[in-house]
């Protein structure tokens, strides 16, 4: 029996997406819908597509063919308007180095337009226990610092679609796991939709809803981590994802 379907709001959604790159298609005809209140995972081997979809999705690549839209509108018509309710973490994007930490947050508060930016800032700082962080310079820190004051910049303009790029890249397993009941806690007390990249499938399963994975920029595989399992030979999600880098397909029990 198929499930019903889900009739929140799309907030994103990709149809038919392609991205080629000198005759190499790195997305293929990708479609998908992120709905409110749904973290759905990107998932996939180096070189799957996340990255040029991620980009894609961000504006920052524009796709050779296809068509996106978020809250409703096109997205490249109407960018700034879909950025404002928007934002994006990754643990390989820097903040400028240069700058204290506290100094980082609060341009980027002000560029966002949040309102008593310094409580904003302080509140966040806390959820995610940086706060001793504030007067250290920015490009000092830990991998794993970073990616926590990269979080707190994601979150700065409370979001309706957020999208996290590696968000527990470079943490240790403490951290990683405060990280992910964090990022819950945010998506379900504000209703959001998150789209969510990973290679850590202990993020997957706690975090996402539902996944897709992708190969050589197609999709392999999508729905929920429990109904991927029941249609794979597979015993965990980690099986899967090694069986897709591999070969390119889930394979079906007998």
């Amino acid at each position: 029996m198929s499930a019903p379907p889900d009739t929140r709001e799309v907030i994103l959604e990709a149809r038919e997406l392609t991205r080629e790159f000198d005759g190499v298609k790195a997305l293929d005809r990708f479609s998908f819908q992120l709905h409110r209140g749904e973290v759905l995972g990107l998932l996939g081997a180096n070189g799957a597509g996340k990255t040029t979809a991620m980009n894609c999705l961000l504006g920052l690549t524009l796709p050779t063919g296809g068509e996106l839209f978020a809250f409703g509108l096109e997205l490249q018509r109407h960018r700034i308007q879909i950025l404002q309710r928007s934002n994006f973490s990754s643990a390989y994007t820097a903040l400028p180095g240069n700058l204290l930490v506290g100094q980082n947050l609060l341009v980027f508060a002000k560029i966002y337009g949040v309102k008593d930016p310094k409580a904003k800032i302080a509140e966040l700082m806390e959820l995610l226990e940086i706060s001793h962080l504030s007067k250290r310079v920015t490009g000092q820190l830990s991998a794993g610092e970073s990616t926590r004051v990269n979080l707190v910049k994601a979150f700065l303009n409370d979001p309706e679609l957020l999208m996290l790029d590696e968000p527990t890249a470079s943490l240790d397993p403490d951290i990683a796991d405060k990280v992910r009941k964090v990022v819950r806690k945010v998506q379900r007390e504000r209703n959001i939709g998150i789209l969510y990249t990973s290679h850590n499938m202990r993020d997957i399963e706690e975090v996402c809803d539902r996944v897709i994975f992708l190969h050589k920029g197609r999709i392999v595989c999508e729905g929920t981590p429990t109904q991927i399992l029941s249609r794979s030979s597979s015993s965990s999600l980690e099986d899967v994802f090694i069986k897709i880098a591999r070969d390119g397909e889930i394979v079906d029990e007998a």
